[in-house]
């Protein structure tokens, strides 16, 4: 936002309403390259946040695609042209066979939005249930279906219901628990049942595949394929929400869908923020069935940007990077060696409660108490601008802003992990120079 009427202006970023990275102390970028960022004085970062810049920031075969492309035509998708069905047909690739039909936006709360409306038409209800503390995006029919906003402005809708978010270290069905994928599942039952007795109609249950915000949550396997029985039984959908968590950064599979198993099937799949690697593009997939029925509407479905042939050759470059760097499989070598770091860590500090994730999406849960998991919210803030200072980026999520996110571009590697965990053991156990007399 800009002020007018002759005031200064003022950037949203220094508003009230937006936030910085560090806003004590901010950090000016004005470089980045890979899995590092430079400030104005040339200082190098190891970036551990960023993970829209996927193949890196500015990777040289992404940048070179958009400028050729550039250079030839950029214009609307009402025209012919090879990219759009090169980049569906490729995509259509690395998903399960019924996911067919391709919908190309700009960003992940667009795609969201069109999931919504999909899921709608399709099965004619109104209602979507989702899972506690879950953000699915910025548009307002977005923050009406995220907890993690919707509890700070309007509160809840009557057509939104909420499920414990399957969380097996500080949920209900802990580690402990025989079988947590059912028990949570079932909670996603009675949430419908609910509903239902109330003369409500589900028409979808949106989820991220792993829920960020959160708090890093590596839902149990077997958890989507319950909850997708109970949505289908009650007329709805199951929408899979990738925006996050997609093309290979789980390194095990390319969706983190696929960690609940090869049988299980979303009916929607939402794709933006690593798919273009910066660039604005997203996606949604989703079956015939589905797109048949939102055709029948009558009114078309058209964006004015979205799957442009520059948006679609960005797309194709960081999917050719994807596959020429076999960053997949980095992923899980990277992500299991600094698994294993964080781990050896847990042993040595008692603030470390938990620590888990899969491939390059890792959460380390700190608390300030082992019996009790108080989340260390304090703690958690002091170690991510301590880590600042000393040229790490990293940041802190969760319902209690206890958990320390890594989720760096996927070109991340082993000598950045043991970096990191090198810095954050010196600052966990008091050995760096600034803020000696904070004790943890």
């Amino acid at each position: 936002t800009f002020s007018k009427h002759g005031c200064p202006p003022l950037v949203c970023p220094h508003s009230s309403s937006c936030r910085l990275f560090f806003p004590e102390d901010p950090v000016k970028i004005v470089r980045g390259q890979g899995q590092y960022l430079y400030d104005e004085q040339g200082g190098e970062y190891i970036d551990c946040i960023n993970n829209v810049a996927h193949v890196g920031h500015c990777h040289p075969l992404v940048v070179q695609a958009a400028h050729e492309q550039n250079q030839v035509l950029n214009t609307n998708s009402r025209y012919l042209h090879d990219n759009i069905v090169d980049y569906a047909q490729r995509l259509s690739e690395t998903l399960p066979e019924k996911l067919c039909v391709f919908y190309f936006l700009n960003s992940g709360s667009e795609a969201n939005d069109l999931a919504l409306r999909l899921a709608r038409q399709y099965t004619g209800h109104q209602d979507v249930v989702v899972l506690d503390h879950a953000y699915h995006g910025h548009l307002s029919s977005l923050i009406d279906i995220s907890p993690y906003k919707f509890r700070y402005l309007d509160g809840q809708k009557e057509w939104v219901h909420v499920a414990p978010l399957p969380d097996t270290y500080r949920g209900p069905y802990r580690e402990d628990h025989p079988n947590p994928a059912v028990a949570y599942a079932n909670e996603v039952k009675r949430v419908v049942s609910n509903a239902q007795e109330k003369g409500r109609k589900i028409a979808a249950f949106f989820v991220e595949s792993l829920p960020s915000v959160g708090g890093q949550i590596i839902p149990p396997a077997g958890y989507f394929s319950q909850v997708a029985e109970h949505i289908h039984r009650a007329g709805g959908v199951f929408v899979a929400d990738e925006i996050q968590v997609g093309f290979g950064r789980v390194g095990k599979h390319f969706w983190a869908f696929q960690l609940q198993g090869e049988d299980f099937v979303p009916d929607i799949v939402t794709m933006g923020k690593s798919i273009g690697n910066g660039h604005p593009i997203a996606c949604v997939a989703t079956t015939q069935a589905v797109s048949r029925a939102f055709e029948a509407t009558g009114v078309e479905y058209f964006n004015t940007f979205g799957g442009s042939p520059v948006s679609c050759a960005v797309g194709l470059a960081v999917l050719d990077v994807l596959e020429k760097e076999q960053l997949q499989a980095h992923a899980t070598c990277v992500g299991s060696f600094l698994m294993e770091l964080l781990r050896q860590q847990k042993a040595k500090h008692p603030i470390i409660g938990d620590v888990r994730g899969v491939g390059l999406f890792i959460g380390v849960d700190l608390v300030q108490d082992e019996a009790t998991r108080m989340p260390a919210t304090q703690e958690a803030d002091y170690v991510v601008t301590r880590l600042k200072e000393n040229y790490i980026l990293l940041s802190a999520d969760g319902p209690g802003r206890n958990i320390l996110k890594f989720k760096p571009p996927m070109c991340f590697s082993l000598d950045n992990a043991q970096l990191v965990v090198t810095k954050l053991d010196a600052i966990l156990t008091g050995e760096l120079g600034a803020a000696t007399d904070h004790v943890i």
